[in-house]
Formats: structure tokens, sequence, C-alpha cells
């Protein structure tokens, strides 16, 4: 709801304002990307499969026993 709190605007004048605030926020809607769409590289079930499998190297000892 908008509340005019200064003035008397005249009936075109309320509408082109409101007009511009509508245009705004469908401009910001329009450009927001979608929140349902991830990146293949940011999905959690490939990361944590990759920690799930123990890697050869100078460090392997450490996910040698953690909980699959």
């Amino acid at each position: 709801m908008i509340k005019v709190v200064r003035g008397n605007p005249t009936p075109e004048e309320l509408a082109a304002a409101l007009a511009v605030v509508q245009a705004r926020a469908a401009a910001r809607a329009a450009a927001a990307p979608e929140a349902g769409v991830r990146p293949e590289w940011a999905a959690p079930a490939r990361l944590a499969e990759a920690r799930r499998t123990p890697r050869p190297g100078p460090r392997a000892w450490r996910t040698t026993y953690w909980p699959a």
C-alpha cells in the first residue's frame, strides 16, 4: 500500500508515480536469477561424493576412517 505523506498529487501524478514503481519492480524481478536453478559446479551431491571418496596422497590417512 502506498500512502501520500506530503502534498496533494493529482490522480494523473499519482498514476505516473505508481507506473514508475511498478516498472522498476518488474525490471528487478526479470533481472534476478531464478532461485531454483543451480549451476552444475555448485551441486551439493557432487561435493558430497568427492568428500567421501579417499584420494591417494600424502594426507590420505585423514580420510581413511571417515563415515560414509
